[in-house]
């Protein structure tokens, strides 16, 4: 299983990245039992789907799944509509986008839509649910974890590994549920140590570092750092408590789960 970031900027796009977006491949095969890469996407912020053009073409993306309904999370799945729909090539094929209840109505209200067909000619809306969801190679489950907006942590399963993307969150029983065991954890670090920071809303580098040790991680990854933050703050923090391999996720930047 590959991880690719697409995007990886807290809060808004930086001078160096657009919003969170992970780009998740994994060989498998297709209905008529032929191998193939598989592709899906793990957010999609704003400023993204540009960025996505640079790696792989956006029409072979085969489903996304969505952590939250914030901006940095889910905008540019309006211009994704818009690639699908128009494209000089043809209307795209209907793909499935995984996500909190909801989502469908309020991508239509942001591209000023009606609500039916809003964008579900080119998407399959489909909820989060309790049980983990089969995709071709991948199994993704949704944990649910504490931001102030409906909020799931991400485990992917594909070739008997395990990737945990956190989106965003704080300290809870659901994060350490969806880290746990997993061979990379790609985690959140938007808040410092020692700031007046709100509660339950985002983690800081140590914070990060001791639900890794917690989850027996294999792998940390620190993600979604808002410009306005140094990451080597982040890094430091984490560093101080976690002595595994460590991080600072970066636009363009592989992983081999």
């Amino acid at each position: 299983m590959k991880l690719t970031v697409i995007g990886c900027s807290g809060s808004y796009p930086g001078p160096d990245s657009p919003a969170s977006c992970y780009l998740v491949e994994a060989m498998g095969v297709d209905a008529s039992g032929e191998a193939r890469t598989w592709r899906i996407l793990l957010d999609l912020g704003n400023g993204a789907l540009g960025e996505l053009h640079k790696h792989v073409d956006p029409r072979t993306i085969d489903a996304v799944f969505l952590t939250h309904l914030h901006a940095d999370h889910f905008m540019d799945l309006c211009g994704y509509y818009v690639l699908r729909k128009y494209h000089p090539e043809g209307p795209q094929s209907q793909i499935p986008v995984w996500g909190p209840a909801g989502a469908a109505d309020r991508l239509a209200r942001c591209y000023d839509l009606p609500l039916d067909p809003g964008m579900r000619e080119e998407f399959d809306f489909r909820d989060h649910g309790p049980r983990p969801v089969q995709f071709g190679p991948f199994t993704v489950e949704a944990v649910e974890v504490a931001h102030p907006v409906p909020a799931y942590s991400l485990r992917v399963h594909a070739d008997d590994r395990l990737l945990v993307y956190t989106g965003d969150c704080g300290p809870c029983d659901g994060l350490d549920k969806a880290a746990q065991g997993a061979d990379l954890l790609l985690a959140e670090a938007a808040f410092c140590d020692g700031d007046a920071n709100p509660e339950g809303l985002h983690l800081t580098g140590t914070e990060v570092a001791q639900t890794a040790i917690r989850a027996g991680a294999g792998r940390l990854v620190l993600t979604h750092i808002p410009p306005w933050h140094d990451k080597q703050i982040a890094l430091r923090e984490a560093r101080a408590l976690w002595d595994g391999p460590l991080d600072l996720a970066r636009t363009g930047g592989t992983y081999e789960v």
